[in-house]
């Protein structure tokens, strides 16, 4: 966790994009499969969330869309922030074994982002489907970057702002 909590801020301090960091790594091992920074702004891409680059960078690695494919150790999404509706939505197909969440939707609202439309009991829907969860790891630490970002004044890139 430590690691994508320094690539959020590292995200922050480089004005790369938004304060949120992912990686994935193998379950057993730790060892880093693929890095993940948001590149919303600096892409100009709404869907280039932190989980979503890391999956799409672990993918490429392993020459396959299944993380969860035969013959490939379980794999495992650590996440700065809780996934947002979107990123959620990725996960099952990703195949991913597992998720590990820093700070909470709550934290990420608290600062401004829109984390979409998600079931209460999210992490009980992805454990339905055999990935395990495990929440608030540094919890303190991945908030504090979401608020880092807020004081320099970073882009709150939700969309249609003022249209609604």
């Amino acid at each position: 966790m430590q690691l994508v909590i320094e690539l959020a801020r590292s995200n922050v301090d480089h004005g790369t994009g938004g304060p949120f960091g992912a990686a994935i790594f193998e379950r057993e091992t730790g060892k880093l499969l693929a890095p993940g920074v948001n590149l919303v702004t600096t892409a100009n891409c709404s869907v280039a969330h932190a989980e979503i680059v890391a999956i799409m960078v672990a993918q490429r690695v392993v020459g396959s869309f299944d993380l969860g494919g035969r013959g490939l150790p379980a794999y495992e999404l650590v996440t700065s922030t809780e996934p947002c509706a979107m990123c959620l939505g990725a996960i099952p197909w990703s195949g991913v074994r597992y998720v590990a969440c820093g700070a909470r939707d709550e934290d990420a609202r608290a600062v401004g982002f829109d984390e979409g439309s998600k079931l209460e009991n999210w992490a009980s829907t992805l454990e339905e489907r055999g990935i395990g969860v495990t929440q608030d790891v540094c919890r303190k630490d991945a908030a504090a970057v979401l608020r880092y970002y807020a004081e320099k004044g970073g882009e709150i890139y939700n969309s249609r702002k003022g249209a609604l």
